[in-house]
């Protein structure tokens, strides 16, 4: 696999689960890693454990609904470094009831957080792309957004428009040298599963590294080439055919 040597990538809701695995993946291909998240210790430590092991890593604290804060916060890595190369937009929540018990505002969190905040992210992250004609947006959407299950209608409103959104984003961009790249992540053993669901067996799911690592090799693809969209799932994933 192709390094990523100097290159400068921003990940959302790096401090844990699948985001912390795209962290670690990418520092040791020899990215210079920002590792945002909405929860600031979290993000220092994780960026500590990459350093820790020679890999070079910052952490910012972010919360993806404030746009001001997202543009602050790409902003400063674009001064610091020069450049910003590459951009994840993993961060993503849920609450898991049916619609009739589904609060309006929880709603409203949930579709801000998975799909207003991507667009966020990516509108500023594509200013400072566009101006070096390249760069590389990744959305980490879900099986969510190709099939739908009781009890998840807003998370899955948010990743079927997210990858929508993304789809959109490539087409766009791909004129100013910018690539796009929906990443379709089935099940892992992340506390964004096992939290929720302690009975949920673990054999049924991917390690998070193995996203991670595929979406490290969407982003080591020759200048010439774009992977608009990859599905990675386990072998014993069950909610796909």
């Amino acid at each position: 696999m192709s390094g990523l040597g100097g290159r400068v990538a921003l990940v959302t809701g790096g401090a844990r689960g699948l985001g912390a695995a795209v962290c670690e993946s990418l520092a040791e291909a020899g990215a210079i890693v920002v590792v945002t998240d909405v929860a600031e210790p979290p993000a220092r430590a994780e960026a500590a454990r990459i350093e820790a092991v020679g890999g070079r890593a910052v952490a910012a604290p972010m919360d993806v609904r404030d746009e001001r804060q997202v543009a602050s916060t790409i902003g400063d890595v674009v001064s610091r470094f020069g450049r910003l190369d590459v951009l994840v937009n993993n961060a993503g929540v849920d609450l898991t009831v049916p619609v009739s018990e589904m609060p309006v505002a929880e709603w409203d969190r949930i579709l801000a957080v998975n799909l207003r905040g991507p667009f966020v992210a990516a509108k500023a992250a594509l200013e400072a792309m566009r101006r070096e004609r390249r760069g590389h947006i990744v959305n980490v959407v879900s099986t969510a957004a190709k099939r739908a299950w009781a009890n998840a209608a807003a998370y899955h409103a948010s990743k079927w428009g997210l990858l929508g959104f993304s789809h959109a984003l490539h087409v766009e961009a791909r004129a100013d040298g910018v690539k796009v790249t929906a990443v379709v992540a089935g099940g892992m053993r992340t506390p964004f599963l096992l939290d929720r669901f302690p009975d949920l067996d673990p054999g049924l799911l991917q390690d998070p590294r193995n996203v991670a690592d595929a979406i490290r090799f969407v982003l080591t693809q020759p200048d010439e080439t774009v992977i608009p969209e990859l599905t990675v799932i386990p072998m014993r994933e069950t909610s796909w055919p």
